[in-house]
């Protein structure tokens, strides 16, 4: 980390004390040191101010810690700051004395104040050098930035290099090979190494005053600053039919703009955008009011910032969602077929994501949210649903017997009249047709599909038979029996199997029983 801030003041200064000392490097003329002069005034009257600032920076880190309470971690930061203080102190101190001692080997002032020996080069390069006074300086320098490292943390880069550390010259091929002493000392004259001295100066204030600065921001650290007021309004519900009651609390709400709080909700981190934790989870069922349908439920909220926590219980209700179920038949499911049904719960928006599961049949998920198809396998059947893992509720329905079909003779694509009867001989060939109940059929067609598998004919007369057939198959031949029947004959007709096809394409057998299942058909 560099110095502080400095002012644009500071910077111009700085930047002309890098120009006179390449201009000096050039053997410029003498009237360079005056501006030596100048510029060694200006930096001591920065020196000052700094000074004055990191005075009065301490002062405000004071007043804050007794206004605070004297709290023992403020108490902490004031003695540091102190202590920050009296390092630079120390330091500039120390500085002004190698000052003082290079005006006394130079010559010391005249009459006016002013230096005797200003453009001297070699009185200030003997103590500097030779008699190792510069490195005095350099070790002072460097130990000053070491003690505030380490008092207070941070980590300021020392002031004080040889040439094959500085910044700007461990590149150059003429000064990178000269120690602290010489690359700062060697061949100046007295007034640019004072202006060189007094700029380490304001190196070491800059220091203090950036650590000061940061000292300071920690000063009440642990207290909570509110910045940010908002009008919040909290509902007793969101939702008012027309002529009720709206209720409110109607407040205002302190936030931090400082961006330092972090927010949980049951134990769990929730995402903090601004001063807002942003709470979010699938509200789950629970025992829910016969009169008012809602579940009571809570969380825990809990909010940290700095050294503070705030928790509280919050209460939220949760209300039984309506299953709406849409289908041919609501109200009765038919035993061992493919119930289609559309289950929707209206309250959950685009947050519906169904799962259903069945006790006394089965269930399967159709290729759309809230499409099921139920097969039944009992008198009664429960369909829960669920959505997101968290259970919705539950519908219940009878179910009903599949209804038998009616079993109808054709002959050459025509109903028999089984009441007049056919003329003599009969038909020569007679086909069954098993039609499905229509209410059936419209609410289920996929499972309405029905066929005569297996029946028997005979050639009645009087109390015996005469002849009789097994047909395989809704259609036969009676070529045979119309050459032995006569007028005052009948055809009895029993058919012994009824096969349907589900909605899965299986072939189930129909029980028909023994009434449901003859024809007569009588012969004139």
């Amino acid at each position: 980390m560099a110095g502080a801030k400095e002012t644009p003041r500071q910077k111009m200064i700085g930047l002309m004390y890098l120009v006179l000392m390449a201009m000096l490097a050039l053997n410029v003329s003498s009237a360079v040191l005056d501006k030596f002069i100048f510029l060694n005034d200006s930096l001591e009257n920065s020196v000052k101010q700094t000074r004055d600032i990191n005075s009065n920076t301490v002062a405000r880190i004071q007043s804050a810690v007794e206004e605070a309470g004297s709290r023992e971690k403020d108490v902490a930061v004031l003695e540091k700051a102190k202590k920050v203080r009296e390092l630079a102190s120390e330091t500039i101190k120390y500085t002004e004395g190698v000052k003082e001692e290079i005006i006394e080997v130079s010559g010391g002032r005249d009459a006016d104040g002013e230096l005797a020996g200003k453009k001297d080069t070699e009185k200030m390069a003997n103590l500097m050098i030779n008699q190792k006074k510069g490195e005095d300086l350099k070790q002072k320098l460097n130990q000053y930035v070491a003690d505030l490292n380490e008092l207070t943390g941070m980590d300021f880069s020392k002031i004080a290099f040889d040439g094959k550390e500085h910044p700007l010259f461990k590149d150059d091929p003429d000064q990178k090979g000269k120690d602290f002493s010489t690359l700062n000392f060697s061949q100046s004259p007295t007034v640019a190494g004072l202006a060189t001295i007094t700029q380490f100066q304001t190196e070491v204030m800059s220091r203090a005053n950036r650590a000061l600065e940061a000292l300071a921001q920690q000063v009440g650290a642990g207290d909570l600053k509110f910045d940010l007021v908002n009008v919040r309004v909290v509902p007793k519900s969101s939702i008012v039919a027309a002529g009720a009651m709206y209720e409110a609390d109607l407040f205002l709400a302190a936030s931090s703009s400082a961006g330092n709080a972090e927010m949980y909700v049951n134990g769990e981190e929730i995402p903090v955008e601004g001063s807002n934790g942003k709470v979010k989870f699938r509200a789950t069922p629970g025992k829910y009011d016969s009169k008012t349908g809602l579940a009571r439920k809570t969380f825990i909220g809990k909010i940290e910032m700095n050294d503070s926590a705030f928790v509280d219980t919050i209460e939220y209700f949760v209300a039984q969602p309506v299953i709406q179920v849409t289908a041919q038949a609501v109200q009765a499911l038919y035993l061992q077929c493919g119930n289609e049904l559309d289950v929707q719960v209206p309250a959950l928006g685009a947050e519906y994501n169904p799962q259903f599961s069945c006790r006394g049949g089965t269930a399967i998920a159709g290729n759309k949210p809230g499409l099921v198809t139920v097969i039944p396998t009992s008198a009664n059947v429960t369909l829960n649903v669920s959505s997101g893992g968290n259970a919705i509720g539950s519908r219940q329905f009878k179910v009903k017997r599949v209804p038998k079909p009616e079993i109808v003779a054709k002959s050459r694509g025509r109903a028999v009249n089984l009441k007049q009867g056919v003329p003599a001989p009969g038909p020569t060939s007679i086909e069954l047709d098993a039609i499905a109940d229509e209410d059936f059929k419209a609410m289920l067609p996929k499972d309405a599909r029905y066929r005569v598998a297996e029946w028997r004919i005979t050639l009645a007369r009087g109390s015996r038979p005469v002849d009789q057939q097994i047909v395989r198959g809704s259609e036969a031949s009676l070529s045979g029996i119309a050459r032995k029947a006569r007028a005052g004959d009948r055809l009895v007709i029993e058919v012994s199997k009824v096969q349907r096809m589900n909605f899965r394409g299986a072939v189930l057998d129909v029980p028909m029983g023994s009434g449901s299942s003859i024809i007569t058909i009588p012969i004139n």
